[in-house]
């Protein structure tokens, strides 16, 4: 299952994980640790290793293909989704002398 598709399920069963990407990237990882290991005998070791080869999708990735299906599916955002997008940028754009659309 692609990246994208992972982050669609996990936002449609659970709609509190589309504000909090540390959550949503934990339950993308127990999902795929389970995979490789048995969970009730593993250690941090073993998701450290699992992470470092590759075998875990990258924090980053999810990240951006969470802001991307909710850039293009309104239905995805969560309730972070329109501060983010209007008062924290328009803070940045005065901060840098951009001019601020209102």
């Amino acid at each position: 299952m692609k990246t994208k598709e992972k982050v669609e399920y996990w936002i449609n069963k659970y709609p509190h994980l589309r504000d909090d990407d540390n959550r949503l990237c934990s339950n993308i990882w127990n999902e795929e640790i389970k995979k490789y290991i048995i969970t009730k005998e593993s250690s941090y070791k073993d998701f450290l290793r699992l992470y470092s080869l590759g075998r875990l999708t990258a924090a980053t990735s999810i990240r951006r293909a969470r802001a991307k299906l909710q850039e293009e599916n309104p239905e995805y955002r969560g309730k972070k989704y329109k501060y983010r997008k209007t008062k924290i940028q328009d803070e940045y754009k005065k901060e840098y002398g951009y001019k601020v659309n209102k």
